[in-house]
């Protein structure tokens, strides 16, 4: 039980983390947006093809434990 507590302790502090972090990337998208609009889009096009690959990677390793 404690070991649970701890690991939910821990994820609650990233969590935390992240979300300041995606309020942080929704500002620069938002900025990148007014100012380049098409060289943002094919900057996030690569992002999000990138992130794509990550996702199938993790519910490969996934699938393997």
């Amino acid at each position: 039980m404690k070991k649970n507590n701890k690991q939910k302790k821990i994820i609650k502090k990233i969590e935390k983390i992240r979300s300041k972090n995606n309020t942080s990337w929704m500002q620069i998208l938002n900025i990148a947006f007014m100012h380049s609009p098409k060289e943002t889009a094919k900057v996030l096009s690569k992002i999000y093809l990138d992130d794509k690959k990550i996702n199938n990677l993790a519910k490969k390793l996934l699938k393997s434990v």
